[in-house]
């Protein structure tokens, strides 16, 4: 039986089985000289470690044409969209994103993977960076190291949902196209800033996180922020039809949370959940005019269907087609995003407009 319970966008590192890289990825890392904050702090030098697959092609001016980036959810990295279900759906020879035709670019964002972070060294003295800080460390990884000054698509999970419509309204027209998957364009509050506040509030209580000056991990704070994670990325439907009885749903608890617990560290986990905490593109939707593919689940505790958030946001982006993939069994939950299998098709008319 395949497991369901994909935790939020591998928020505590990694937790899904192992998956080759393929062998025409490239890696790289983007220094950028002089980055500036929002907060206004600066770092003298900001890494942006990034993969590419495919080779960049150039229009009659000399410019990357086909260049196509995807971003990552909190707490995960671009090599996380080497996972079959993603790259086995769209890469390969006549997949919507190609990759003897586009020119992938899957970034590690700041805080995540292997671009800088709290835990290089800096802990809690690392800039407090957000969402805005993070999509302008893109942009410059893009024009400065890879020469890219346009996009054919920006796809977007979970936090790269929202880094797109942040994309889209504050740098419109960059990118041609844009695929925000599982997320709503408005203010993160209620139930979404909550529990993401509940998890940072359990690591900071802990006694041996201690300011961010931890010896060991602070074992209680990160076990709640496991938990809390496992919930928030959980498809109940699914839960309920593979693990029916108390045994097996407690059994299953049991491997899920080895699998998450501690996985990632502290100061990292507080900085990636907090650094949703200004974002909003709302006020400026009607910026946004390129095609956009908007997608949700009906089964995302994050995101649930039911605020009347998205027709209220789709009647403003006039060249929006948003879908709710219903819930079922197979759904992931909030997760639902990298198996692209519920929406490779719908991508690839996309592509094709």
């Amino acid at each position: 039986m395949h497991k369901i319970f994909a935790p939020l966008a591998l928020l505590l590192a990694s937790v899904t089985p192992a998956h080759a890289q393929p062998t025409n990825a490239v890696e790289g890392d983007a220094i950028l000289k002089d980055f500036a904050f929002a907060t206004g702090e600066k770092l003298p030098e900001l890494k942006i470690h990034y993969t590419t697959l495919g080779t960049p092609r150039r229009d009659a001016s000399g410019e990357i044409a086909n260049a196509v980036m995807i971003l990552h959810g909190t707490g995960g990295t671009g090599k996380q969209f080497f996972q079959p279900q993603f790259a086995g759906e769209l890469f390969g020879p006549g997949q919507p994103l190609d990759a003897s035709k586009y020119y992938v670019i899957l970034p590690d964002n700041i805080g995540h993977g292997g671009s800088s972070k709290p835990s290089d060294g800096m802990r809690m003295a690392f800039p407090k960076y957000d969402y805005d800080d993070m999509v302008s460390a893109q942009h410059r990884m893009l024009a400065e190291t890879l020469g890219v000054k346009k996009l054919k698509l920006i796809l977007g999970t979970s936090m790269g949902c929202m880094h797109a419509f942040v994309w889209g309204t504050t740098r419109p027209g960059f990118a041609e196209k844009l695929a925000p998957f599982a997320c709503l364009p408005v203010e993160i509050a209620g139930q979404n800033r909550m529990w993401r506040t509940l998890t940072i509030d359990a690591i900071k209580a802990d006694p041996a996180w201690d300011g961010g000056n931890y010896r060991q991990p602070p074992a209680a704070g990160l076990r709640t922020a496991a938990s809390l994670t496992m919930i928030a990325g959980a498809n109940p439907y699914a839960l309920q039809a593979q693990y029916p009885t108390r045994a097996a749903s407690e059994a299953y608890k049991d491997e899920a949370f080895a699998r998450t617990y501690g996985r990632n560290d502290a100061n990292n986990v507080i900085y990636q959940l907090d650094s949703s905490r200004n974002y909003n593109p709302w006020p400026n939707l009607e910026k946004i005019q390129v095609p956009v593919l908007w997608i949700n689940s009906a089964d995302d505790f994050i995101n649930p269907p039911a605020y009347g958030i998205t027709e209220k946001a789709a009647a403003r982006l006039n060249t929006t087609k948003f879908i709710l993939i219903p819930a079922s069994p197979e759904t992931k939950g909030h997760s639902t995003h990298t198996w692209a299998k519920f929406w490779k098709d719908d991508l690839a008319k996309l592509m094709a407009e």
